[in-house]
């Protein structure tokens, strides 16, 4: 019997089988890729808490240079927390996430052994407007926090304010917010006060970190 290539049932018949063709090559590709996926994924992670410890992996493999500071991984319940060693003093590096103005934004930031103030940040966003929101990113915004103290007189986790210049922030140290950038410079200010505040107050506020589980 011949096949009626007009018919309905054909069309019908054909597309799904070209459907379910591309949809397992597409499936085997992504495993076959996967391994290399995550691996980049993982790079750009140390990268970034290498940016933040304010080291300099441009004459180096980045990957080295991370597993020869970065010597173990705090876990808590909603965070985790990042110890380096950097020429015999203890940085620890806490991941960050958040809201832009267009997208997510995060970073990470890293803390003398105090747990107070502030070593380097390192920022990342998703799709900030370029010149202006994008400058989360660059150093002289990141450079403002160097030194900042999260802690107020009293000892409270307070967080490092983001706000306009010759706006003054009560109880807090801050920052300028750049110009023409409200909205990613308060996403940023807000970023930094949720976590520190609702994430890692525990790890903040804790006097040896040894008793907190890790793992390598």
């Amino acid at each position: 019997m011949k096949l009626n290539t007009n018919s309905n049932v054909y069309t019908f018949v054909y597309m799904t089988i070209v459907v379910i063709i591309v949809a397992v090559l597409l499936a085997l590709a992504n495993q076959a890729l996967k391994p290399r996926q995550d691996a980049n994924i993982l790079l750009d992670k140390q990268k970034q808490i290498l940016g933040a410890l304010k080291v300099d992996y441009s004459q180096a493999d980045p990957a080295e240079v991370y597993y020869t500071l970065v010597q173990d991984t705090l876990k808590y319940e909603n965070a985790e927390v990042y110890v380096a060693n950097l020429n015999g003093a203890i940085k620890y590096v806490l991941p960050l996430e958040g809201k832009g103005l267009w997208g997510g934004i995060g970073g990470y930031l890293a803390l003398d052994e105090d747990k107070n103030t502030i070593y380097g940040v390192n920022f990342n966003h998703e799709s900030e407007t370029p010149g202006l929101g994008a400058k989360i990113v660059d150093m002289p915004f990141r450079a403002q926090f160097e030194g900042k103290h999260i802690r107020n007189a009293e000892g409270q986790v307070v967080s490092v304010a983001v706000l306009k210049a010759g706006t003054r922030a009560e109880g807090q140290e801050q920052v300028d917010a750049i110009s023409g950038a409200t909205i990613t410079s308060t996403g940023v200010s807000t970023m930094l006060n949720e976590e520190l505040v609702n994430n890692y107050v525990e790890f903040l506020n804790e006097k040896e970190v040894e008793d907190v589980e890790s793992e390598d």
